[in-house]
């Protein structure tokens, strides 16, 4: 080390002096301004001892180079609102010589609890300590944990000195997810079952899907009234089975939604969501969520092969972070509803107007089969009484447009349960059209 080394390092001590250092500095250079005063030689060396005491330490402390490392682990890394998660970190002592006090904190957000504080007193050459604790948020969202800061002590309390890691981590907390009973849905049938079936009975020759010969290809898929027409060879595709095709439409527009904090209906709306898209994926379907934005998770590029516990966790990312827009209709998630093709729509809705409500209602001729969650959020903003057959007027009226139009409407007023609600979800409420015809 240089002399300018020493010197950074002796100012960099100093400034690391806690309360008791500076006590102990203060009194010794009084008392050795007192003994020059008062010629007493004995007070001379009480404070000479006394100022020795902290500079000692410091430069002790700001010579020390200790070689730690640190680690890290979230179990679970996706916590759910209100139940606890735990963070477990590791430190390693690299270097070949023990490590004194070490004071270890971890920055957490406020929403997650108290900062925690460990007091490490010896880590071994090459050894190793494991501490953990304990984060909980009722609120949803994603939270920086870290960076760790390491503090070195003296072991008298003198001095003290702050070492920051770079390393943090995000812990997700996503909404709870309810478990919901298993009911027969309007638009289950697509895309597999007896109407599949059918389906590929009546298809002809034209229907069958080409393209053309690639080397290594089986001769037994030339399709050969196709290649005489084409004039080069061309196989059928590959089949692929079919798969059920569901889509969750969140509404987020401020302007649709009442209350505040969790106990608000844009709350209510996004542990429906949740709830409804992990139910759908465990059935198997082949499921996306959509907001009134037209954002769409998992998005095209995701392609169909994810499994369904990766689809599960980007809606579930996705819901833990999504807040309330803007928009003022649900006009830009049509486009991505009419892409998907037909399949099982359910949608979680706020406040409508009669325009928003009547081309919801068109928007069902292009489904399998179509559920609304209704919010009436005037229960939420404690206008009407909570009872079953209580709801404004206008209210009443978008739900029998709605159901007019072919959809399974469930009215929702503040303190319903999903699970309750979603058991009254049943295709023969709700007879569809093109059950009537896949029947015919």
């Amino acid at each position: 080390m240089s002399p300018s080394d020493e010197s950074s390092g002796l100012r960099a001590g100093l400034r690391g002096l806690t309360t008791r250092g500076r006590s102990f500095l203060a009194a010794g250079l009084t008392a050795v301004a007192c003994s020059y005063l008062l010629d007493q030689s004995a007070l001379l060396h009480v404070g000479v001892l006394l100022a020795a005491l902290p500079l000692a330490a410091a430069l002790l402390l700001a010579g020390t180079r200790y070689r730690v490392a640190s680690g890290r682990r979230l179990s679970p890394h996706r916590a759910v609102a209100g139940q606890e998660a735990r963070v477990h970190l590791r430190i390693d002592n690299v270097s070949r010589v023990p490590t004194g006090l070490l004071l270890l904190e971890d920055k957490v957000p406020y929403v997650l609890g108290p900062r925690p504080r460990f007091v490490l007193d010896r880590v071994e050459p090459r050894g190793h300590h494991e501490v953990s604790y304990r984060v909980r948020s009722d609120l949803r969202g994603r939270y920086p944990l870290g960076p760790l800061q390491l503090r070195l002590a003296d072991p008298f309390g003198m001095c003290e000195l702050s070492r920051s890691f770079s390393a943090s981590d995000v812990l997700t907390v996503v909404p709870q997810v309810q478990q919901l009973p298993h009911v027969r849905l309007s638009g289950e049938w697509i895309g597999q079952g007896e109407s599949r079936a059918r389906t590929l009975a009546l298809a002809g020759d034209d229907d069958v899907i080409l393209r053309e010969y690639r080397p290594g290809d089986d001769l037994r898929r030339v399709h050969w009234k196709s290649t005489a027409r084409y004039g080069e060879l061309m196989v059928r595709r590959e089949e692929q089975p079919q798969k059920a095709r569901a889509a969750v439409l969140l509404d987020t527009r401020e302007i649709g939604h009442r209350g505040s904090g969790p106990a608000s209906s844009f709350e209510w709306a996004v542990g429906c969501a949740a709830s409804v898209a992990v139910h759908l994926l465990q059935r198997g379907y082949q499921t996306r969520l959509l907001t009134d934005l037209g954002h769409c998770v998992p998005g095209p590029e995701a392609g169909d092969g994810n499994s369904a516990a990766d689809a599960s966790g980007l809606i579930l990312d996705a819901l833990a972070v999504v807040d309330l827009s803007d928009g003022a209709g649900l006009s830009r998630a049509e486009d991505p509803l009419r892409a998907s093709g037909e399949g099982l729509l359910v949608a979680v809705l706020g406040d409508l107007d009669e325009e928003q409500t009547a081309r919801l209602a068109r928007l069902r001729t292009r489904t399998g089969g179509a559920v609304a969650f209704l919010l009436d959020t005037g229960t939420w903003a404690g206008l009407r009484m909570v009872a079953p057959d209580t709801g404004g007027e206008e209210f009443q009226a978008r739900v029998r447009q709605l159901r007019e139009a072919g959809w399974t409407v469930l009215p929702v007023r503040a303190g319903d349960s999903v699970p309750e609600l979603w058991q009254a979800v049943d295709r023969a409420e709700s007879p569809s059209p093109y059950r009537e015809e896949a029947g015919a």
